[in-house]
């Protein structure tokens, strides 16, 4: 494999005319190689959560060699219309993979879907799962970022987060969606009575941020993957903030919908969030038996 890898490079850059027995040998591999690729169901799935760093998750472990990942979320696990179209439909909206490479999908729906875990369970007993999670304010004010800036986009108005999540002398709403998704405890718990701890990696979305690479050296352990990224894979990008991918000559960074800036939000409404989260948070600690630096 390493010499057709190399004869293939030369014929794209046009540096190389194969002919006689290396031509030959040369279409024999490569067919070879296009009749081992099949779509295959994924052997790890990034379970959320949503705005918790997912994508960098993703785009982080495309760089590997042994991971073929799907680009797209499937959503296939957490919404009815896709359930129902089967297995075959899932394995369909894989990457094309070799024997050997890790097929990886990301959909951050699936965490704070209660059908979701039984769901994979039954697929795939043995599934290697990911969960990447940050500070739930933070998330909740990311979730809210997104959305905002997308009904701005089509001319659309949408209230503050205050006039969203605070409700007079009630206080919080905290039936809204974006305070639901950062109940990490409530939601992995679920996950939880359908795997056991080991099958459940959680990632430290922060931790990713600042230092990607020995963040990704725990997830290539988890995986079964041989270490293979190393410093040359990231640079820092100052205008961003934050580190984008090298692939040899190719540097790649992440959309501009990642780290976009924040809206103002109220102080108080921040003191509230945390206080709310923070029994939440403590149960969490308590079921992945670390903690993390939150509010």
């Amino acid at each position: 494999l390493p010499r057709a890898e190399a004869w293939g490079a030369h014929l794209e850059q046009g540096t190389l005319e194969p002919w006689g027995q290396e031509a030959q040998w040369l279409g024999n591999m490569s067919r070879f190689q296009a009749s081992s690729l099949q779509r295959r169901l994924p052997q790890s799935i990034i379970i959320g959560v949503r705005k918790g760093g997912t994508r960098a998750l993703l785009e982080m472990l495309a760089l590997h060699p042994q991971v073929a990942a799907a680009r797209s979320e499937v959503h296939f696990f957490n919404r009815e219309e896709n359930y129902r179209r089967g297995l075959g439909w899932y394995r369909q909206q894989m990457p094309l993979s070799r024997p050997g490479q890790l097929t990886v999908e990301k959909t951050p729906g699936y965490f704070s879907s209660p059908r979701a875990p039984n769901r994979v369970r039954a697929m795939a007993p043995a599934m290697r799962l990911l969960l990447i999670v940050r500070d739930p304010v933070e998330r909740l004010v990311s979730d809210y970022t997104q959305i905002l800036h997308n009904r701005q986009a089509r001319h659309k108005p949408y209230p503050p987060l205050e006039r969203l999540l605070l409700r007079g002398d009630r206080g919080l709403d905290t039936h809204h969606k974006a305070i639901q998704r950062s109940l990490y405890a409530l939601h992995l718990a679920h996950w939880l009575a359908a795997f056991p701890p080991a099958h459940i990696h959680v990632v430290d979305g922060g931790s990713l941020i600042r230092e990607p690479l020995a963040e990704l050296r725990h997830v290539e352990q988890f995986l079964g993957l041989a270490p293979w990224l190393g410093p040359n894979n990231f640079y820092f990008n100052q205008t961003k903030g934050f580190y984008c991918l090298q692939a040899g000559a190719r540097p790649r960074c992440l959309d501009e919908s990642k780290g976009r800036p924040h809206p103002p939000i109220a102080e108080l409404l921040l003191e509230q969030l945390c206080t709310y989260f923070s029994a939440h948070n403590e149960r969490f600690f308590s079921l992945v038996g670390r903690t993390f630096n939150w509010c």
